[in-house]
């Protein structure tokens, strides 16, 4: 495609979603509940077709070399699409953000100030390598009473496709405007260029991906982007923690799904309980196949099978089998390395002590802080939010898991009974 017809397509397409995004404003939410049903249901029984369109972007990674991690982020089997299909419910029985009162104030002069909440408008997401992003953020997107355009990556583009096609039919004889939902339909990266020039019709873009793209995004668009750049998140055993406790959350958040971007990529660990912790947690995550790269602490200890960790590996996000390790002196040795090497995503500590806990609350600057529990629950689902559009680390507007509240704005409306300003 040229890149004047390609440049058309995008406008053409903004400039519908725009126009479609005002109708969207006035759909019922029975009537938008009624189309993710649907939706829903249209996955289901199109599992075969997205299984097979699926593996045409698994055999292209296989061929590209992708790592056994981004494979899992890749593919599409019956137990995920019926997780496609659940998460588009789960929205459903979410209440409707749109119209909602945030706040009423009245004025001494008799004005009613009501703040409202409304539709942001256009929303565009750019996403690579996750082909269920497609299904939750146009199951958000229309809850949230939005027009969404969505551009994924070449990885999972058969997937993207298929899943796109599916939803778009279903949107057939219901109340929300076709034009509502869009997608790219092209690896051709100069896409991406152009959809970050629409400012005029676009009201916010979502990037999920690496760093690189996040980067991409922010540094090449006039549109507001909620972005994270990375997920380099930390679980601190403190000195007082109950190992075992620290075993289990330690291993699941690091091993159960390691190519996300709520995984723990580091591992503190207070001197006083290292020699009883890291040989059996080392040796648990060795057995598992993980990759451990230690500090000169964590080497004395277990001086077998332990990489060398370099300044590098502290601010690194692996998203593989790999794991670096630091022992350190205190709790506020812990909240200073994660404040100098996080990225402000989701960090734990496991402890007994409640005011080491509060501290660790008070003083760490990211968006998730857990105790005794996994980083790996930073997601909208795991929040109770149905699904989620990305995680943000940004702090304006919205921080974490974002979801439907996160893809409204506000109104002021006024209500008066002739009042004149004096």
């Amino acid at each position: 495609m040229s890149s004047k017809k390609l440049e058309n397509m995008i406008v053409k397409m903004v400039k519908e979603a725009k126009k479609a995004s005002q109708s969207m404003a006035l759909v019922k939410t029975s009537a938008k509940n009624t189309v993710l049903r649907k939706m829903a249901k249209a996955l289901v029984a199109n599992t075969d077709y997205l299984i097979r369109e699926n593996k045409k972007d698994l055999k292209a990674g296989a061929a590209k070399g992708l790592s056994s991690a981004l494979v899992d982020r890749l593919t599409l089997n019956e137990k995920r699409v019926k997780g496609m299909a659940r998460c588009l419910l789960d929205t459903v029985a979410i209440k409707d953000p749109v119209g909602g009162i945030i706040e009423t104030i009245k004025r001494p002069n008799g004005l009613v100030i009501k703040k409202v909440r409304a539709p942001m408008g256009v929303v565009g997401i750019i996403y690579e390598s996750r082909p269920n992003v497609t299904s939750d953020c146009v199951g958000l997107c229309l809850k949230s009473g939005n027009s969404v355009i969505l551009k994924g990556g070449k990885e999972a583009f058969y997937s993207n496709k298929a899943i796109y096609s599916i939803l778009r039919k279903a949107l057939k004889g219901s109340k929300i405007p076709p034009e509502a939902v869009q997608f790219v339909s092209t690896t051709d990266r100069a896409a991406v260029n152009i959809l970050l020039q629409q400012d005029e019709y676009v009201d916010l873009i979502i990037p999920r991906g690496g760093e690189g793209l996040i980067r991409f995004v922010a540094d090449n668009t006039r549109i507001p982007v909620v972005k994270h750049y990375k997920g380099i998140c930390h679980t601190y055993v403190a000195k007082d923690a109950d190992l075992k406790i620290a075993q289990a959350v330690c291993f699941n958040a690091k091993v159960q799904r390691p190519g996300v971007c709520n995984a723990m990529e580091t591992m503190l660990v207070h001197k006083n309980c290292a020699a009883r912790f890291l040989p059996k947690m080392i040796k648990v995550f060795q057995e598992a196949g993980v990759e451990i790269r230690g500090c000169p602490g964590t080497r004395c200890i277990v001086k077998k099978g332990v990489k060398a960790a370099t300044l590098k590996d502290w601010s690194e996000e692996y998203l593989d089998m790999i794991l670096s390790v630091k022992v350190v002196n205190s709790l506020k040795e812990a909240i200073d390395h994660i404040n100098t090497y996080g990225s402000r995503h989701s960090d734990a500590i496991i402890t007994r002590d409640k005011k080491q806990a509060d501290q660790f609350f008070k003083s760490v600057d990211s968006a998730c802080l857990y105790v005794n529990t996994s980083t790996r629950f930073t997601d909208g689902f795991e929040f109770g939010f149905g699904a989620e559009v990305g995680i943000s680390t940004d702090k304006l507007h919205a921080r974490g898991p974002m979801a439907l509240e996160g893809l409204t704005t506000y109104k002021y409306e006024i209500h008066g009974k002739g009042q004149i300003r004096q």
